[in-house]
């Protein structure tokens, strides 16, 4: 199952009782904030919640799937998140209880 954007604003307008409306636009003004940061820092730490950052990926080989040829692919800039160590110990402690090994796979 996948939550959406929209699920989370209905369930915190629900929590404190703010207008969806105004939560939607909290909600993405965080959302906004967070990318004009890492645009601008490179590096936002969220305490308690993780840390997302800008780096830049090597240059690779790689296989174009129609022909199978080789290809490179140049360095290019992605976002990586590390979880912070409250959202790990919760999430893995939630995964446990349902039967679900951290690596997404129970098999």
């Amino acid at each position: 199952m996948s939550v959406t954007k929209n699920d989370m604003v209905i369930q915190i307008a629900k929590k404190t009782g703010l207008e969806q409306q105004k939560v939607k636009q909290i909600v993405q003004l965080t959302l906004d904030g967070i990318i004009e940061i890492l645009t601008r820092e490179g590096r936002i730490e969220l305490r308690n919640f993780g840390v997302f950052e800008v780096r830049t990926r090597k240059p690779r080989k790689a296989r174009n799937p129609r022909t199978g040829d080789e290809v490179m692919v140049g360095s290019k800039k992605v976002v990586t998140f590390k979880a912070g160590k409250i959202m790990e110990e919760r999430v893995s402690s939630t995964l446990k209880e349902q039967g679900v090994s951290a690596g997404g796979s129970d098999s």
